[in-house]
């Protein structure tokens, strides 16, 4: 220790020949840790950080996320609250009466997990099953692929049923299949934003019924901007995304059970495999199970809280039925300029066309990157290519919630124009 030279230093020792030793400082020029006794820093501050940074103005048409309205990122600037603050579990209250009325459903089990559609859809899949049971998956694209995959890690015992992209999925065709593998539960996507396809809902309920199967529904890309309804067409749990139709930023995912489903999930014989997505746990967080006091469970992301609040609140103003109806008739008049274009949709049956997320196919003698890339980098615009079994074979266009309307297709349908004409064209 050296008082004179500040605290503790490193000292070397050197022997001559005849073992007589000599002490001296150690000279030591490499940075060294900061902390009472150290003078420097091992990492300096990121250049990067010590500059700001600015955010583009792009128009979000691709598949996800969208653009968030100024009153959805107003509401979200508001100052922070404790996450079980009275205020708080007020706004909470507030998104699970938004969440039942844009599921229809009065199902006492609504909330939002914290989290993208991707933590909502493990939340369902953890809870409602337990390892080594039966489980059918409809795939139709990349989104009934996840979901198998899910399933299998937990050791579910995985069953599909498997149709190709663009296409969907009879009645008849998923009673055989609860028939021969008696699931308890069964997966459907209602909004395949990797195809294009919006698979019709009804009376598929009423035949997981019958053979004592859960209805479990993934209408991430589809809630807000396609009918549908939770408890009229016999849906036991379903989930969507904060940032489609909604527009609010990713991060949380509205999700509800039925009775049924909460008959199963709360009365499991092992745990589920998540204690975050646990829903015993977050039933009580949200204030779903009528105990007195909501225990903690996590840090819930209140500041996207007042976000997706904001966004449920402008589509109980619009009027689901409104939003439906807009949402289609944009979708029919972006259909027929790109027909005009003569530009092809990819799926045939036009019933089944997603109103929020149309496919085009990928013109041919064209690379698909090149189009987008172009329409980014001249438009600021974001168009998508395919996903899963649709990549390299389509273009994906979202028009969801604030920009689903007329004024954003004629802008789209003139950066594909503009794109055709200066993109190269293969002439093999």
């Amino acid at each position: 220790y050296s008082p004179r030279e500040g605290g503790l230093q490193s000292w070397l020792f050197q022997f001559s020949g005849s073992g007589e030793a000599s002490l001296y400082p150690a000279q030591d020029t490499s940075p060294t840790c900061a902390g009472s006794i150290m003078s420097s820093l091992c990492v300096l501050p990121p250049e990067c950080l010590l500059q700001p940074f600015t955010v583009p103005q792009r128009l979000m048409l691709g598949p996800g996320p969208s653009n968030v309205p100024a009153r959805i990122t107003a509401a979200g600037a508001q100052p922070i609250l404790g996450h079980l603050h009275a205020e708080t579990i007020e706004i909470m209250n507030q998104i699970k009466s938004g969440i039942q009325y844009a599921f229809q459903t009065q199902n006492r089990v609504t909330l939002a997990v914290s989290g993208p559609g991707h933590a909502a859809m493990e939340c369902a899949i953890f809870n409602s099953l337990e390892h080594g049971e039966s489980v059918l998956i409809a795939i139709n694209g990349i989104w009934g692929e996840r979901a198998a995959e899910i399933a299998e890690r937990i050791g579910a015992k995985v069953n599909t049923l498997v149709t190709s992209a663009g296409g969907y999925f009879t009645n008849e065709e998923i009673e055989q299949a609860l028939d021969k593998y008696r699931p308890v539960v069964f997966f459907l996507t209602h909004g395949e934003s990797s195809t294009g396809v919006v698979h019709p809902i009804d009376g598929i309920g009423d035949l997981c019924h019958k053979y004592n199967c859960l209805f479990l529904v993934d209408s991430v890309a589809a809630l807000g901007g396609t009918p549908i309804c939770m408890d009229e067409q016999g849906i036991d749990i379903m989930y969507t995304g904060s940032q489609k139709v909604l527009n609010a930023p990713p991060g949380t995912a509205p999700i509800s059970f039925s009775e049924r489903a909460c008959q199963k999930i709360f009365n499991r014989r092992t745990k589920p495999i998540s204690y975050f997505l646990d829903m015993n746990l977050l039933a009580n967080y949200w204030g779903c199970d009528d105990k007195p006091v909501r225990a903690y469970h996590h840090t819930g992301p209140v500041t996207s809280f007042y976000g997706l609040r904001e966004s449920l609140a402008i589509l109980a103003e619009t009027g689901l039925e409104n939003s439906w109806k807009r949402h289609k008739e944009v979708a029919e008049y972006f259909h027929k300029g790109l027909g005009e274009m003569g530009l092809k949709l990819f799926v045939q049956d036009k019933k089944a066309r997603l109103p929020t997320v149309t496919t085009i196919v990928a013109p041919p003698g064209y690379d698909w990157r090149e189009i987008t890339g172009y329409i980014m980098k001249t438009y600021n615009m974001e168009i998508s290519g395919g996903l899963g079994p649709s990549a390299g074979m389509v273009l994906r266009v979202g028009l969801m919630g604030c920009n689903s309307s007329k004024a954003n297709v004629d802008k789209v349908l003139e950066a594909l124009a503009d794109a055709l004409k200066h993109c190269h064209k293969s002439r093999v």
